[in-house]
Formats: structure tokens, sequence, C-alpha cells
């Protein structure tokens, strides 16, 4: 009998845990479509440690053994050691189950991932342990980046804990293949954490982040606004569930793996361009508030994609060939325009598109599928290029023009905040979309109630309302808000804002 053999037949003979658990505090559950097998974790946890681990196992006697030997470690571990029990430790407690039978390994893992999932998303908003200076929590979303940015903080003797949001995505689409979304991405950052070397937890974010962030932009469509969901997800959701998730684990630092700095000046942290100008996601920042700022860490911010890449592949981490993920990642296969007529109730309707004056030149299925500044597509022919200019939704129509008629010459902002003192004397950037080229600004104006006036010295095109707009001096991101208006240069000239 082979070794293999006799470690599993011993969990089987004399299994540890099997039966349900009264009252448990934390209940995971993992079931394989391929062979299906379903394995329940239930766990007690009291003092910050599991005082008793029960499974409930169906299926073959892989899944059963090493259910079975999580128990046998689970009982009396810290939560530590528990949000660390790999599937690679399982199977290589079972004397290795092979190719065929690793799926038991894997099975059971996620679901004692699944069962500290509960466990730690109930207790949110709540503290936990001491916070520590040395210890980190790290945002993994399963890709390249924040592997790279976990190793490098583990390296750099860090007390490194992995955090993973599990959000919202469409159940009516099939996630796209660089979706942040999909349940895979999970795993995969689970995987990550734990080649590390660094326990790993897994946080349910779908109703605060459909809440906070996919209801947002599918009312800002509905208004005819151009929402920026990325920078709504790290300003209202994923960085405040990172700081709650590093309560309970007692981490002060926050990191993740965008390409973006923390510069400090006279005391005051803000937000700064990283290094590489080409990779530079600080503007997917701009909404963060100054306490959060305060606790970040970017260990990419002074690195090249490329050698990104290369450490991970010399580290052999699971993520390492991850794709990049998208940016708008909940909205599926298909784009932004089926998913919001499958969620927003914006049925394909027919409309006008109209000249700069008005005039009636065509029609369209309906205002959300255009956006402004958009060129191709339009449906519209004329002996020059046009350019969509607007949309409106109490109409469902879209106005279009020449390229010159999209000009705008300053912005007003509403929900703006500040994230460093702006120098009266020093020039300073604005701008309006994560891949477009800096503006010139002219003059910042603040304005009550949490509003600004940004006027620009270089025109810019195909602005729209739900826009954020960042402002920079130098590399520092000093200011930023949404866009709710935008004026053309020839009212900024005649002094009409």
């Amino acid at each position: 009998m082979s070794a293999y053999t006799r470690q599993v037949m011993d969990e089987l003979r004399r299994p540890f845990g099997a039966g349900p658990l009264d009252g448990a505090d934390a209940v995971g559950e993992s079931g394989s479509v391929g062979c299906g097998d379903t394995v329940r974790i239930q766990l007690h946890v009291r003092g910050g440690r599991v005082r008793r681990a029960r499974f409930l196992a169906y299926g073959c006697p892989a899944a059963t053994a090493a259910a079975s030997l999580a128990c046998r470690r689970l009982e009396g571990a810290t939560l530590r050691e528990g949000l660390s029990l790999s599937a690679g430790a399982l199977d290589a407690g079972l004397g290795g189950l092979g190719p065929a039978r690793r799926h038991g390994a894997d099975l059971v893992a996620d679901a004692v991932a699944r069962a500290f999932e509960a466990w730690y998303s109930a207790r949110l908003g709540s503290r936990g342990l001491p916070l520590d200076g040395r210890r980190v929590a790290v945002a993994m979303s399963g890709g390249v980046d924040s592997a790279v940015a976990a190793m490098e903080l583990r390296d750099r003797g860090l007390d490194v804990v992995g955090v993973t949001m599990r959000l919202w995505h469409d159940p009516g689409a099939a996630a796209a293949e660089r979706s942040c979304c999909s349940p895979e991405t999970v795993r995969m950052a689970r995987e990550t954490a734990h080649a590390l070397g660094i326990p790993h937890v897994s946080i349910d974010a779908a109703d605060e982040f459909r809440r906070g962030v996919v209801e947002d932009f599918i009312d800002g469509y509905a208004r005819g606004r151009t929402p920026n969901p990325c920078v709504a997800c790290n300003g209202r959701v994923r960085f405040r569930l990172l700081a709650d998730a590093a309560a309970l684990l007692g981490a002060r630092g926050l990191a993740t793996g965008h390409y973006a700095r923390v510069e400090r000046r006279d005391g005051v942290p803000a937000v700064a361009r990283a290094r590489d100008a080409g990779k530079d996601q600080s503007y997917m920042l701009a909404m963060l508030d100054r306490a959060t700022v305060a606790r970040l860490v970017f260990p990419l911010g002074d690195m090249r994609k490329p050698d990104v890449r290369a450490r991970a592949h010399a580290a052999a981490l699971p993520a390492a060939d991850a794709v990049e993920s998208q940016e708008v990642c909940f909205v599926g296969e298909g784009g932004y325009v089926p998913f919001l007529e499958r969620n927003a109730g914006l049925a394909a309707r027919r409309g006008p598109i109209l000249d700069a004056g008005g005039a009636r030149v065509g029609e369209h299925d309906g205002y959300w599928r255009f956006t402004v500044g958009q060129r191709k597509g339009i449906g519209v022919a004329a002996p020059d290029p046009l350019y969509v200019l607007a949309t409106d939704a109490g109409t469902n129509s879209v106005t279009v023009g020449p390229r010159e008629h999209l000009a705008v010459g300053a912005l007003e902002l509403v929900d703006a905040v500040s994230h460093a003192p702006i120098a009266a004397d020093a020039p300073f950037e604005v701008r309006v979309r994560y891949r477009g080229a800096p503006l010139a600004g002219r003059a910042l104006v603040p304005l009550d109630g949490g509003r600004a006036l940004v006027e620009l010295a270089e025109d810019a095109l195909g602005v729209a309302p739900g826009q954020t707009a960042a402002v920079y001096q130098g590399d520092r991101l000093v200011a930023a808000g949404t866009i709710a208006a935008s004026h053309s240069p020839s009212e900024v000239t005649c002094g009409l804002v």
C-alpha cells in the first residue's frame, strides 16, 4: 500500500470532525461541477482561534480525506494559521493526491476560505486585532500587479496579509476575459498569496459594490451622464472595505498594485504620478480621502510593467501571465450597452440625431449608445467628420457637429475634494480621462457646497458630465471632482462663467 493510500485511508477510517456543527459561527461550501463533489466546512471561532471545526462531504474519497485533514489542522489554530491553509498543504499532508484527485484538496481549501470569508465579512466595520505598524493589508485582485506588490512588501520584511474582495458581476453575461470581478480572480489571488507564504482572506463585497458603484453607473447613464466606475469604486468602496478588513486583521498599512506613488511634503501625503508615465494610475485614485492616502503604500510606483512581469516569472507566481483587467469589470462580455439594456430598463427606442442648430439629421436607437466625442458609428453621412457633442436623456436625442464644437474652456466640478495645498504661483494640469493627455490649467476657483470651477489654458475635447477631473501640480494630485457642466472657450472669454 502506497504512502498516499495510507494517509488517505487513515483519514477515511478515522475522520476528524465529520458531521454537523450546531451554532456555527461561519460556514463555507464549495462544489465541483466536474465530479459532483460538495464539501461544507463549519467553524466555531472564539478569542482569535478556531475552537471547533466540522465538515460534511459528499463525493469522492479524496475530498472527504482532505476535509478531515483540514478540520484536524484548523481546530485550535489561530485565525492567521487558518487563513494560511492552502490546497498545496492539504495535498502534501495526504501524501500527494496526484492530478486526478487533486481537486479534492482544491475543493476543501475553497470551502475553508469561504468559511473565513463569511466570518470576516460579517464583522466588517468593527475592530479586531490591535493595529500593528509592521503589518500591511494588500488588496489582491488575482492579477500580476497586486501579486508582485505583495511579494515586494514581503521581501521588505513586512507582515503581509492578502485581501481580495468578491465583487458583483452581472449574472446575465459571461465574465469578460480580463474581468477583475469573476470568481476565478478570487481563487487566483488566494493561490498567489499562499505561494508567497502569506495568509489570505476574501471579503464578500458584492452588495456594497453593487450599491456604491454599479447602481451609480446605471443611474448616471440613465440621466445622460458618463460616470467613471473605477474612480467611484476606489473612492467609495474598495479602499474603505480594505481599511475595514485591515482593522480586523490588525494591519495599519494599506497597499495595492496600482502604478502610483505617495509623496509627502510638509507632512501632507498626496497621491502622485508613477515614474512610468505610460502606466500611471494616479487618476483612478483621484477621489480618495486624505486619511486613506496617509496609510497607503504603492510598491510598484517606481517600476515598469515589463519589470513587474519579469519578477513574477522569476518567482514562478501563479499570476505571472494573468491578463490586464478591463476598465468596466462588472458589465461582462458585450460591453456596457447590452449591460445597461439588461439592468437599467433602457430598451432600444428610436430618437433624433440633431445638428448643432437643432435640425434633425438622422435617427438612433438610444442615447446611451453614444458618448461625447465619439466619431465612428454615428450613422449620419456628412461631407466633413461629425462628432457626438451631447446626449439628452430626457428627449432621447443625440447632438452631433464638427470637432471644433467639442472645445471646452472651463469645467464645473461637484463633490470636489482637496488632496494637498495648491501653490498659487505654480502651474497646474487637469486630466479628464484615464488615458487622456493632461491639459494646462489657468485658474482653480473653490466654490461653496463642495463645488469648484476650473478654467483651462488650452481647450479640452470630448468632455462629458459625470467624468472625473483630476488636478495636478507637478506629479502631485492636489484636487479632484466630478464634472457637472462645461463651458465653451467663448463663454470663458466673455466672462459668462
